[in-house]
């Protein structure tokens, strides 16, 4: 049975199924379960469910199961398909409503600074941080890489730090920044922003001048891991090997021929590089 578009908009009348809905929009093209969801937007299970009933019905968001998980996805079809019906027939494909994306416009053609990249966690005091020093080394100036928390500690980890200097970097500058640094006017204007864990992915974030492109880099927390002293130090270890990979075939696009829909899909397919050999 054809989805009406009353259906989806009634869908998202209601303030906590469009959170719910904003928040897998900012984690497309990843699947989220329905724990985290429940959790991040602090909903019972069975809200949740219920929430996520409605979306589905109105084909807004598709559901997959990996082993005895849930998987909600974001179903952009379902949303074009939705603002095709509302811009296309409302407004007669008037091109100054329904202007086309231009899938072939290139990614800042005649920009010739440094690309700005913000790498941003909950604490920024571990992840975030190593990404920030990664490629501000890696990039060999043609990327200026800056760091953020949505709730900023008060500052880098001791393990990170160790790590970094072991491996060469300067650490001298590096420091837990909070979000709201890189929002008001004076703060360098964003190409680039990657989130790396799921807990700020799922977070609102400011609305950023110049619409830089985004995605998620999600990998485990390090400074949650159990154990020894080495298993520890391992955990860090592996969060920079990661990092750094992503981070390297990052640097690597061709960014002078990709349109702004491929190097996207490229960006995305980094956040799901799982190696850090």
């Amino acid at each position: 049975m054809e989805i009406e578009v009353t259906d989806k908009l009634s869908a998202l009348s209601h303030p906590n199924r469009l959170a719910l809905f904003r928040l897998l929009m900012r984690r497309y093209p990843d699947g989220v379960p329905a724990g985290e969801i429940a959790s991040a937007l602090e909903f019972k299970a069975n809200t949740a469910s219920a929430y996520l009933s409605v979306l589905k019905q109105a084909g807004l968001i598709s559901q997959q199961r990996t082993g005895t998980t849930l998987m909600y996805t974001a179903d952009l079809p379902g949303l074009r398909g939705m603002f095709d019906n509302l811009l296309s027939g409302c407004c007669q494909n008037r091109p100054d409503i329904c202007m086309p994306v231009k899938s072939e416009e290139k990614i800042m053609p005649s920009i010739e600074r440094p690309l700005n990249v913000l790498f941003i966690c909950t604490g920024n005091s571990a992840r975030s941080l190593l990404a920030e020093a990664v490629l501000n080394q890696e990039g060999a100036g043609k990327f200026r890489a800056y760091s953020a928390g949505t709730r900023p500690s008060p500052g880098p980890r001791p393990e990170v730090t160790a790590l970094l200097q072991a491996k060469g970097y300067d650490t001298a500058e590096l420091h837990s920044k909070d979000l709201d640094t890189f929002s008001s006017e004076d703060a360098p204007q964003m190409d680039f922003i990657f989130t790396v864990c799921d807990h700020a992915a799922n977070e609102e974030c400011p609305a950023w001048p110049g619409q830089p492109m985004s995605a998620h880099w999600g990998l485990a927390d390090p400074v949650k891991a159990e154990g020894t002293d080495a298993e520890r130090r391992l955990a860090y270890q592996q969060a920079y090997g990661l990092l750094r990979n992503r981070i390297k075939a990052f640097v690597e696009l061709p960014f002078e021929t990709l349109d702004r829909m491929s190097l996207q899909h490229q960006v995305d397919g980094i956040g799901r590089v799982n190696s850090s050999e």
